[in-house]
């Protein structure tokens, strides 16, 4: 029996065979490799990655698909929604020290799977995902430029980030009405101890007007906080780039 998507899930089956062999190839899976995909949906993906690893691990919300994928004699199935997976949990269940996650992710949750991913990060080698090219845009944007922002600066303290391959709407059953494209993420090895709540509550104050100078947001902000560091508020918060974002957070902690 077909399966329809279900709007409420943000379902978008990729059916493009060069597309899935295209990202198949950017993630390179290893055999023996601990993967974890998130939102397998009807396996376009799946399966390629199987054959090139053995065993594979998935995370899939809807209940219909995730009885389908227990069929599946070589994949570990986890029916759950991913914003309550623990995945230090999952790495522990595969006696791995760390794993990599991949999934074409739902576009109505995409940002808050990212964040929910943050603290786990210690134990993910790499993470490749398919999103809305406007929110890939968002992630990998430079200073200075207005796809710049909160979601830049708190995914490039943490991560390498590649804008990696380009999907039209073409490639999914039901085409979605927005373009995407393929991120790799990759951690880094050593980052800027931080506290990160800290960071993503200036960010967030930085950016919450952003066409003012900061010293009308960031700059009362600090002032409240008895900040008698340097740190020059007359900018944009664009303008800012994400070291001295990083910087601030730190020194903030430290006074």
């Amino acid at each position: 029996m077909k399966h329809i998507a279900r709007k409420r899930f943000g379902q978008h089956f990729l059916s493009d065979r060069g597309i899935i062999d295209a990202i198949v190839d950017a993630i390179d899976p290893q055999p023996g490799q601990p993967v974890v995909e998130i939102g397998p949906g009807l396996a376009a993906l799946t399966q390629p990655l199987v054959e090139r690893l053995g065993r594979l691990t998935v995370i899939e919300l809807d209940r219909d698909l995730a009885l389908r994928l227990r069929l599946h004699n070589q994949l570990n199935v986890i029916e759950s929604d991913v914003l309550k997976v623990d995945f230090a949990q999952v790495a522990q269940t595969l006696a791995a020290p760390k794993i990599r996650v991949v999934g074409n992710l739902p576009y109505n949750i995409s940002t808050p799977i990212l964040f929910h991913l943050l603290p786990f990060v210690d134990v993910i080698t790499d993470q490749h995902f398919m999103l809305q090219k406007e929110v890939i845009d968002r992630m990998v944007a430079s200073p200075a430029n207005s796809d710049y922002g909160r979601l830049s600066v708190m995914l490039q303290w943490r991560y390498a980030m590649e804008n990696v391959l380009f999907v039209p709407p073409e490639s999914f059953d039901p085409p979605p009405r927005v373009d995407s494209a393929v991120v790799r993420m990759v951690p880094y090895a050593e980052p800027v101890a931080l506290n990160p709540k800290l960071l993503e509550t200036l960010v967030q104050v930085a950016f919450s007007q952003r066409r003012k100078l900061l010293r009308h947001t960031l700059g009362r902000w600090l002032d409240e906080k008895g900040f008698t560091g340097q740190f020059d508020v007359q900018r944009r918060a664009e303008e800012v780039p994400v070291a001295e974002y990083v910087a601030l957070a730190v020194g903030l902690a430290a006074a």
